[in-house]
């Protein structure tokens, strides 16, 4: 069985096109998309009289046509934000105060996450290829009960999935960041979920975690050090261990045949702890690129046959 594993696409309309065509590119049974589905910014389109302005890439820009404003719009979601367009009295109103561009955020994130749950019924065939996707640290607690409802998407969080005889175990929550994100807990608490997804796995043997939360000290897990401001020291040149000791000690524990993470877009490789193999994708979101890996699974044998860590 093939299996196109990717993960913190963080908005990216270009990078979910991507995902979706995986599957057929690399001919594989399944996509997994790991964590951090959606993004985290909107863009105010402001509706003048005749034309419309928007800021975006340190630009401001003025658009004359439909076909202007449609453009941005699509560069605008490439690149993981979410374009919205308002009067500017609708901008002048919204007030950090009263929760209105949270508001209005959610909104514009729901919107766009029933968009993708189209294309996707779309491209795998109206289910007949198995998506799996999952929440991340940075995805807002609506996205679950949408892609629950999804008929061709399966929502992982805290489940055992069956797939193709092996059983992928997830966990979208990740230890403590600077952010304070929305899924982020203690190390104690992260090992109480992990406890209570993995009891639920029926053959140790042909065990694959799916956690955000790549494992502390692995090289899996090694981001830009902070300063007090919290600004990369360095230039960003230092580098320092962040993932999850439960998430390690959970490996070494239970020893699944094969872990995959993401949370930690610069650590992209794989690494061996015990017997099992661990492995982190990255991701160049802002880039455009899709980061991923290729996983050929045996399922008579319960192994990894081979893997690639692919970029697209």
């Amino acid at each position: 069985m093939k299996v196109f594993f990717a993960t913190d696409i963080h908005g990216s309309e270009i990078c979910w096109r991507k995902f979706l065509n995986a599957a057929a590119f690399y001919k594989a049974d399944m996509v997994i998309l790991g964590g951090d589905v959606t993004g985290k910014v909107l863009v105010p389109i402001l509706a003048m009289p005749g034309y419309w302005e928007v800021s975006f890439g340190g630009q401001r820009m003025r658009l004359e046509t439909k076909t202007e404003l449609d453009e941005i719009q699509r560069k605008i979601r490439d690149r993981g934000s979410y374009p919205s367009v308002m009067a500017p009295e609708e901008l002048d109103a919204l007030s950090e105060e009263d929760g209105s561009v949270d508001r209005r955020f959610t909104l514009e994130m729901t919107r766009g996450l029933d968009r993708w749950l189209d294309m996707a019924d779309g491209k795998l065939r109206g289910g007949d290829i198995p998506c799996i996707l999952n929440g991340g640290n940075d995805d807002i607690w609506e996205i679950d009960d949408i892609i629950e409802q999804s008929p061709c998407v399966s929502f992982a969080e805290s489940k055992v999935l069956d797939i193709g005889g092996f059983y992928l175990a997830s966990m979208g929550w990740t230890n403590p960041t600077p952010w304070n994100t929305f899924r982020e807990a203690p190390e104690d608490v992260l090992a109480t979920k992990i406890d209570a997804v993995v009891s639920q796995i029926p053959d140790m043997g042909r065990a694959v975690f799916n956690f955000h939360a790549p494992p502390y000290g692995t090289g899996l897990d090694e981001a830009p050090a902070l300063d007090e401001n919290m600004r990369p020291t360095h230039g960003g040149a230092v580098m320092k261990p962040v993932g999850s000791k439960a998430v390690r000690e959970a490996i070494l524990k239970y020893e699944p045949m094969l872990s995959v993470h993401g949370h930690i877009h610069e650590s992209r490789g794989t690494a061996k702890l015990g017997r099992t193999l661990s492995m982190n994708p990255g991701s160049s979101y802002t880039d455009g690129v899709l980061q991923g890996a290729v996983l050929d699974l045996n399922e008579k044998k319960g192994k990894v046959n081979r893997y690639l860590l692919v970029n697209g």
